[in-house]
């Protein structure tokens, strides 16, 4: 399986990206804002592209999804806000969410994990020494042992470190605690289910 870590050789990392656990991919694309019956059939990466240009607004995006290791995953093609900010909603009725939302104009790039409707914690893919959640700390055992931060909390890393390697430390991190793997092939070249968003 491909794991997370490949998104950050996309140039540039542009889809945000979702896993849930406790709901099927369906209901991911409808909590997500997916609208029933709005895509047909499933679609490619290219033709979810395609719709976004088709619908001409920066109102309505595309989410194409599917199932890989236990979680659920949706991944946005469009100018929106990304899951990341309804995170919670996502997450409610006992289910669990990651968001990993690229920010390629204005850095950093985020991540998110929601249980049950609440945030537990988040911070910024880079920026790790800025955590916020209810549990901002539930990942800091993690990012000390992958030589991110230091034990009082601070960057450790090479001042000159390349970002993507960067940014791959950390969803390394991130892929292992939570068990994410996104198909990469599959993302990239195959047919997912769809709805447009609005």
């Amino acid at each position: 399986m491909d794991g997370i870590q490949w998104l950050v050789d996309q140039d540039p990392w542009q889809h945000a990206v979702v896993f849930a656990r406790g709901i099927d991919p369906e209901e991911l694309g409808l909590r997500w804002g997916g609208v029933p019956g709005s895509v047909a059939s499933p679609i490619t990466q290219a033709e979810a592209w395609d719709m976004v240009l088709d619908l001409g607004t920066d109102d309505d995006d595309v989410v194409r999804v599917g199932a890989c290791a236990g979680w659920s995953f949706a991944i946005e093609y469009g100018l929106g806000g990304g899951g990341g900010g309804r995170l919670s909603e996502l997450s409610v009725n006992g289910a669990e969410a990651v968001s990993l939302e690229p920010s390629p104009d204005h850095p950093p790039s985020t991540f998110g994990y929601a249980r049950d409707g609440v945030e537990v914690c988040g911070f910024g893919i880079g920026e790790e020494v800025w955590r916020w959640g209810r549990v901002p700390d539930l990942l800091l055992p993690e990012l000390m042992a992958a030589g991110v931060l230091g034990p009082d909390g601070q960057d450790v890393r090479p001042e000159y470190e390349d970002h993507r390697d960067r940014d791959r430390r950390t969803l390394a991190l991130i892929e292992t605690r939570f068990g994410l793997f996104l198909p990469r092939d599959t993302v990239m070249s195959g047919r997912l289910p769809a709805f447009v968003i609005r």
